[in-house]
């Protein structure tokens, strides 16, 4: 996991670079039917949620990219743990929906490529009042403790996971963020914040176990080096009116 386009990385909004290129993230298909079960698993390092191939990027990348899979990373009743940072700040637990370009025929194929992966990230934050749309996750997970179990999981609105606002993030170009570490991914990392309640986030930091039979807990990769990448924003962060000083 050498490598000089790692992830996660430290997004510093003063040194990020205003793109009015980037146009707003567009989802299609993630509204999907209760009859539509999908399956929720512990695979040791986080739970993952498969997706339908049904549900895609419309819009905002250049390319077609399809989802494969959800997963979140979280840090511990004494700590947050998202993967990104902002300006330094690591938020409670953070959200990664995964997609392959279209153009390959299977995530498996795609992830080797430089074009190959989309991931969407989103932060989370303990708010007030349940959130619906993660609960839909999280009510399951008593059912896959042990690493390797799993569950089905009845359809429901995937996007309720992300953003209202798909239009501000940041976008740059990194890896995996798990061995094997491949740097193939065009990140976006949204601006705002998703909401769960106390309650909701210590299901998530206290219920699934490791392969070390422990709680796992604080399952993010620390921030790596940007190596002179660019990180770019679709919005502008910082006031493009310089004051002189005095």
């Amino acid at each position: 996991c050498g490598g000089t386009k790692q992830s996660p990385i430290n997004v510093d909004t003063a040194q990020a670079i205003f793109s009015p290129d980037l146009r707003p993230i567009q989802l299609s298909g993630y509204s999907l039917p209760a009859n539509q079960l999908l399956k929720l698993k512990n695979n040791g390092h986080t739970v993952v949620l498969e997706l339908p191939d049904s549900l895609a990027l419309a819009g905002g990348y250049a390319q077609q990219y399809r989802a494969a899979q959800l997963h979140l990373h979280w840090g511990s009743p004494a700590g947050p743990g998202s993967e990104h940072t902002i300006n330094g700040r690591r938020f409670a637990a953070e959200i990664h929906v995964v997609h392959y370009n279209t153009k390959y025929d299977s995530f498996t194929e795609a992830m080797v490529h430089p074009d190959g992966l989309a991931v969407l990230g989103a932060f989370l934050e303990v708010g007030h009042g349940e959130n619906q749309y993660y609960h839909e996750i999280l009510e399951h997970l008593h059912e896959i403790q042990e690493v390797g179990q799993e569950t089905l999981v009845p359809g429901f609105n995937i996007a309720g996971l992300l953003p209202a606002n798909l239009k501000l993030y940041f976008h740059y170009n990194g890896s995996l963020t798990t061995p094997p570490c491949y740097q193939t991914v065009k990140w976006t990392i949204f601006n705002q914040t998703m909401l769960l309640s106390h309650h909701q986030m210590s299901v998530l930091v206290s219920t699934l176990k490791s392969p070390e039979d422990e709680v796992l807990q604080n399952n993010y990769r620390p921030v790596q080096s940007l190596h002179g990448r660019r990180v770019l924003a679709s919005f502008q962060t910082a006031p493009s009116v310089k004051h002189t000083p005095g």
